[in-house]
């Protein structure tokens, strides 16, 4: 059925296969730069139905609540602060289980779509702790006591949304084992936005003033979302989510997003200046929502928050944190809307304030300053195309050892090949390849895989998202999930030898910074090579030049 068909590339997916890299490259780069991922239409109708469950969800919840009433009194009650504890419960349940962010075709998991509880409920499956050495907590592999962990944490969850209220007494024993479970797989507490959805919970428990600690945290994503796209890359963000749209199917609109389409991918002057315009956006949302006594300003602070979220919903951005959208803009009505007399000044806890200031200016300015040392998601650096990512290169067939792992997902041309013919399937992927190489960042391929491998056809290119989805069952975009913690992971349970798995790790660029460093690794010997390249030289050149 055509609702079911993805778009086919302009070209034979399987003679691309034999192609070198910057053949590929231009081919899927020009492809994407018309038609996107290709996404099949019926697949935006699936992350439709999903988003309905998930408000219906949460309005559910809020009906065991006496104080609220029926579905029937909602425009009484949905801005009531019970019902925005709920909504931060319900949306942390929902991503922690893996529905939300991370889930179906746009994120390269077909079938299953979901990762999340398939995983962190089995044990054997691979997780990345944070005291790798330390007993009970470490290991590579996930132990009943680490099965045990999570589901408390999906138990304590669900009994606060069915009481009439989350108190202080059924919030504090998940608010203290949220941190304890994120030890022992950190990748669950990135699935649980812990830097949104536990810092709140925090606040619920630990604040005099909720509201003011809860709008707070709401002001640092904007801020900081903002704050982490001045640089050059986001640009390419917006040429890569225009080029994607299912609202700007128009072959003369997505062209306008480059130089000269089809030789020069770089973007345009439009593109340029969406990007500066999302950029001052965020800062506007945040700035007026912080300084806003009510009344004209609230309004128009209101309007510029549903125009940024509308734009980047409408988009259906790779990733789709539609969920997550959802939650940040019912946060500025049930927040701002409906308390704008209360200031983030009225904490009322020093020591909260302390921790506040950690986690919400602290580990942002760390995560962009030095993003090698906290997840690009602690830092709030949300979709400014600056992330760090990998590439595993597999020599032949040498990716069938994955099979040794415990996990849900099969290998990616093993799920596709269930759903179209392998022809369809490898075009499919081919633009996971054109979705990395289009972005700034991903530039530097060209350069760095001829130092990785030696004939780049005898290798299967897997983009790190993918091997991250299928291993540890959850990924977002976060290339510290898939370095060299998860290779060793994989290699202690996989044990490929010497030239069978190559992996390119590309760090982000701090902010300030001039260069991208990179790092090659072989899974049997270790570091292979390491180095560095100008931004300056990444931003003269095609997404499939040589340098």
């Amino acid at each position: 059925m055509r609702l079911f068909e993805p778009i086919p590339p302009p070209y034979d997916p399987l003679e691309w296969l034999k192609l070198p890299l910057q053949d590929r490259g231009r081919k899927a780069c020009q492809s994407w730069a018309v038609d996107g991922y290709g996404t099949p239409v019926a697949v935006y109708a699936v992350y439709l139905i999903k988003l309905v469950l998930y408000v219906g969800g949460w309005a559910f919840f809020c009906t065991l609540s006496p104080r609220l009433g029926g579905i029937g009194d909602i425009a009484s009650w949905w801005l009531d602060p019970i019902a925005f504890q709920k909504a931060i419960l319900w949306s942390m349940l929902f991503e922690g289980l893996g529905l939300g962010c991370g889930s179906g075709p746009l994120t390269g998991r077909y079938l299953p779509p979901v990762g999340g509880f398939v995983y962190f409920l089995r044990p054997g499956t691979t997780k990345l702790s944070m005291l790798p050495k330390v007993p009970l907590l470490g290991g590579t592999r996930r132990t009943w006591f680490d099965v045990a962990l999570y589901a408390a944490v999906l138990g304590l969850t669900v009994r606060i949304l069915v009481a009439a209220e989350p108190t202080f007494t059924l919030l504090l024993p998940l608010v203290l084992l949220i941190p304890v479970l994120g030890l022992a797989d950190k990748t669950i507490f990135l699935a649980l936005r812990g830097e949104h959805y536990w810092v709140t919970l925090l606040v619920f428990v630990a604040a005099e003033n909720w509201i003011a600690g809860a709008k707070s945290v709401q002001i640092a994503l904007w801020f900081w979302a903002g704050f982490s796209k001045l640089g050059h890359h986001f640009p390419t963000v917006v040429c890569v989510m225009m080029s994607n749209s299912p609202l700007t199917r128009f072959a003369w609109l997505r062209k306008r997003m480059y130089r000269a389409y089809p030789d020069d991918l770089r973007p345009s002057r439009l593109a340029e200046l969406m990007a500066h315009g999302g950029t001052l956006l965020e800062f506007s949302v945040a700035i007026v929502m912080l300084l806003s006594p009510g009344g004209p300003t609230l309004i128009v602070g209101i309007v510029l928050m549903l125009a940024l979220h509308g734009f980047i919903t409408s988009n259906v951005p790779m990733g789709v944190p539609i969920e997550w959208n959802v939650m940040v803009v019912y946060g500025a009505f049930a927040l701002f809307w409906a308390h704008p007399e209360v200031s983030v000044l009225d904490l009322g806890s020093l020591p909260l304030a302390a921790f506040l200031l950690v986690v919400l200016v602290g580990f942002p300015l760390l995560s962009n300053f030095a993003p090698e040392r906290i997840s690009f998601l602690l830092g709030m650096r949300y979709y400014a195309g600056n992330w760090a990512y990998s590439v595993w290169l597999f020599r032949g067939d040498s990716y069938r050892k994955l099979d040794k792992l415990t996990k849900s997902t099969p290998w990616i041309y093993d799920q596709l090949d269930r759903l179209y013919d392998h022809s369809t399937s490898v075009g499919l992927v081919s633009k996971v390849v054109a979705f990395r190489m289009m972005h700034l960042h991903g530039r530097a391929l060209t350069d760095v895989i001829p130092k990785a491998v030696d004939e780049f056809t005898d290798y299967e290119f897997v983009d790190g998202e993918i091997i991250a989805g299928s291993v540890l069952g959850w990924n977002f975009g976060d290339g510290q999930l898939h370095d060299e913690q998860l290779l060793a992971a994989v290699q202690e349970q996989c044990c490929f030898t010497e030239g069978e798995l190559r992996c390119v790790f590309v760090e982000s660029q701090p902010l300030g910074g001039r260069t991208l460093s990179y790092r090659i690794v072989d899974a049997a010997t270790g570091p292979h090579a390491a180095g560095s390249l100008a931004i300056r030289a990444l931003r003269a050149r095609q997404p499939w030049d040589l340098p």
